[in-house]
């Protein structure tokens, strides 16, 4: 199991090599997409830290603030340095093929995919960030 910090910079590292653009919005949402993947894959989170439901979506709190200075921005690669060394070949492919298939969605629209499935529905309440329980996300990912 990865941190979460080290499993987003592998993220952004990834979407600057494929030349996919990378926002804090975007990569909040596919840190819990990559979560589900790996739960319901190989039965294990691909990291330990809690998604929270926010008003725009899951978010990893610990991530959020260290990529907060460039607000609504891309992210810059130089953030990144050395992240591809931090995850196993194995991982990297699962982490990769969720960063595919989220990168053709801008972050609104992957903030209102999120806004309609079950595990943040039930886990949001205006200004309370409740946990996203890691057993919700993998039941509702499970049925689909």
């Amino acid at each position: 199991m990865y941190s979460a910090i080290d499993v987003a910079r592998y993220i952004i590292w990834y979407c600057k090599k494929q030349g996919y653009s990378i926002s804090n919005l975007k990569l909040q949402k596919i840190l819990y997409f990559v979560q589900a993947n790996f739960l319901v894959s190989i039965g294990i989170p691909c990291f330990e830290e809690d998604i929270e439901a926010w008003d725009f979506g899951p978010v990893v709190p610990e991530v959020y603030h260290e990529f907060k200075v460039f607000g609504s921005s891309d992210i810059p690669k130089f953030v990144c340095r050395n992240a591809e060394e931090m995850i196993l070949k194995k991982d990297k492919l699962l982490i990769n093929e969720m960063v595919d298939q989220c990168a053709q969605y801008s972050a609104s629209t992957l903030v209102e995919i999120t806004h309609n499935q079950d595990p943040w529905c039930n886990a949001y309440e205006k200004y309370c960030n409740n946990i996203i329980e890691k057993k919700a996300i993998k039941e509702y990912f499970e049925k689909d």
